[in-house]
């Protein structure tokens, strides 16, 4: 079976639309990115470095240097697929993001998309 399109997209093209959403609800990029380093262990200069070499979701998620283990945690829809029940690892991965950048932009705290509470 083919690999979906998405792990073949680049990040960097998809980024400004994780940025765009969380701004048009009152949020910042910095925001968009706390969400990103806490979801994979990327740090800031890593982070640009993979948006600069275009990296592939594939890529990405597979290079993350500090997967966070609350990530397993994230639970809820999107796209109307439980990100719970993806069995696909990477397509779960994506998703977890997703579901984290959905949280934000509508007005989740930060404590609790991080799984604080």
């Amino acid at each position: 079976m083919a690999k979906h399109r998405i792990y073949t997209t680049s990040f960097a093209s998809v980024y400004p639309h994780y940025v765009a959403k969380a701004e048009k609800k009152g949020h910042t990029k910095a925001e968009v990115d706390q969400i990103i380093t806490w979801l994979t262990g990327y740090d800031a200069p890593a982070l640009q470095t993979q948006l600069e070499q275009q990296t592939d979701f594939e890529t990405f998620f597979a290079e993350a240097p500090h997967p966070n283990p609350l990530r397993t945690l994230i639970t809820g829809v999107v796209c109307g697929v439980r990100v719970e029940n993806i069995e696909e690892p990477t397509m779960r991965e994506i998703r977890y993001l997703d579901k984290l950048i959905d949280e934000l932009a509508r007005g989740k705290a930060m404590d609790r998309i991080f799984r604080e509470n």
